[in-house]
């Protein structure tokens, strides 16, 4: 009997929700608008969610597109009430003009706590400005950017050109994504430990294996975020079961090598005259050890993802582009021979900074495919928008990057097309942009501190490629699909054939 009229009461529900579903904001203050996400009576925009949830940035970009001011409120059964935005002058809004109002939030940080502990990318207030202080210092003195450069050009040509090479003499097909992000991890680990974990080499088993677990703890750190039933992760990790359980492995691995370096580096105490972030944090008494494994886990995920992400998309994107390829090759021998360089020498930092038509295309590159394609906040006091819309006090504010690079009213009807030029003056120059427009890098009191490094190195490995080897991709039809994890990721990787170059002085 009980199960029948469970049966009963569900059914009328069901139909209950057939025939009165509306577009309601679920708050008088949001002015009532009919675009948006459609929100159902108590389970709120859950089966839009669920049926779309595989697609996320698809779906979130194409419904925020139909919206009048890119903004839409959303809410879902847990207490996930919010408002995601794809409008410049809302991001302005949350990350400068009432950035105090907006910080990261108790459900954020909950859910990355695990994997990220107190680091700079998941803290609020004292604990993230003595991070941000202590980072800002390091990140403009001229030694750390030193460091940094000599590191990419030994990576670059001791073995990154070097493999590549050798699978253009054996006409091997080779996944480019999973190599550039072993690059970029060795890279980041040198910059992070003085440590070479030697994944791009032969010799890494130990350092493959910590990025083989860091890059599992990141991508289902961020499936936390869409579980249907907000708790169910919290369930799934008290059993040990699933998800959870392979993600606290995973996390345990990444812990357990950190630890060990920073331990071993804190015993000796042999770090006075070394360059890597952990000997300058180090160098504050008052940093436990597990506080700097929380600082230099956030920094590897940021160095590793942010170039590792952008340059496989970049080299895919050429595929499609070849004109813009032409361009950069254009730019890169003028500059050689400006300089008087031959092909194979490396670039220094005034160089790369003079390469405006390779910047134009990286930046239109993460125009599109944003390494962090969205990022949410949370509320403390009630708010309204510049739009109009109300956010009220412990809701979500996201800003979707992704939907941001591909909204005509930001950036004209050709959004979706592939065209540097638009990140140039007319002499040629990159131009420069409104961060809130483009907010890739973040804005305001949070701005990525490793925005110009990051450039000068993407930069650094894509004209080294370039001038060696065409890369070709040779499934385009079956390429191109993203995966979400904390950073945007190639679903299935990126197979390509590389060839040798030949290009005349």
């Amino acid at each position: 009997m009980e199960v029948f009229s469970f049966l009963c009461l569900l059914f009328l529900l069901l139909l209950f929700l057939f025939l009165y579903r509306h577009r309601s904001t679920s708050n008088p203050k949001t002015h009532g608008r009919h675009k948006g996400f459609q929100t159902y009576p108590l389970i709120g925009a859950l089966p839009d969610f669920l049926r779309n949830r595989n697609r996320f940035l698809d779906w979130t970009t194409q419904v925020l597109g139909d919206c009048p001011t890119n903004t839409s409120p959303f809410y879902r059964p847990g207490n996930i009430h919010g408002v995601i935005t794809a409008n410049p002058t809302n991001v302005e809004h949350i990350l400068k003009t009432n950035f105090e109002n907006y910080p990261k939030g108790e459900r954020f940080i909950v859910l990355l706590q695990d994997f990220f502990g107190k680091g700079i990318f998941n803290s609020d207030g004292e604990i993230w400005r003595l991070q941000r202080k202590t980072a800002s210092y390091e990140f403009n003195t001229k030694s750390l950017r030193i460091f940094i450069m000599e590191n990419v050009r030994v990576e670059l040509y001791t073995r990154l050109i070097p493999m590549l090479t050798e699978a253009e003499e054996a006409h091997r097909i080779l996944d480019l994504q999973d190599i550039l992000e072993r690059f970029a991890f060795d890279n980041i680990c040198k910059l992070a430990f003085n440590f070479d974990p030697g994944c791009l080499g032969s010799t890494g088993k130990t350092g493959r294996e910590f990025m083989l677990a860091f890059e599992n703890a990141a991508t289902l750190s961020a499936g936390r975020f869409l579980y249907a039933v907000p708790f169910l992760w919290r369930v799934k990790k008290a059993l040990n079961i699933g998800s959870e359980a392979t993600l606290m492995k995973s996390i345990s691995i990444v812990h357990e090598f950190a630890d060990t370096i920073i331990r071993n580096r804190l015993e000796s105490r042999v770090h006075n005259n070394e360059e890597d972030l952990l000997s300058r944090f180090i160098g504050k008494d008052e940093n436990s050890p597990g506080f700097l494994r929380d600082i230099i886990i956030s920094f590897i995920l940021a160095g590793r993802d942010t170039t590792s992400s952008t340059l496989s998309w970049f080299f895919w994107l050429l595929c499609f582009n070849p004109e813009v390829e032409q361009s950069i090759l254009k730019e890169l021998k003028e500059i050689r021979k400006r300089n008087r360089k031959r092909i194979g020498d490396s670039y220094s930092i005034e160089e790369l900074r003079d390469m405006n038509y390779l910047h134009a295309a990286i930046s239109e590159t993460m125009r599109l495919y944003p390494p962090v394609p969205v990022d949410t906040k949370a509320c403390l006091n009630d708010d309204v928008l510049p739009d109009g819309t109300f956010v009220g006090k412990g809701w979500f504010v996201t800003y979707h990057t992704y939907a941001m690079g591909r909204m005509p009213k930001i950036w004209g009807e050709d959004c979706y097309e592939f065209r540097p030029e638009r990140w140039l003056d007319e002499k040629g120059i990159v131009k420069q942009e409104s961060p809130f427009r483009f907010p890739v890098f973040h804005a305001g009191p949070r701005m990525c501190l490793g925005k110009d490094m990051a450039y000068i190195q993407m930069k650094s490995i894509a004209a080294s490629v370039m001038e060696r080897f065409s890369v070709e991709v040779p499934e385009k039809e079956k390429s191109g699909g993203h995966l979400l994890s904390l950073t945007l990721r190639m679903k299935g990787g990126l197979p390509v054939k590389v060839r040798e170059r030949i290009l005349l002085d």
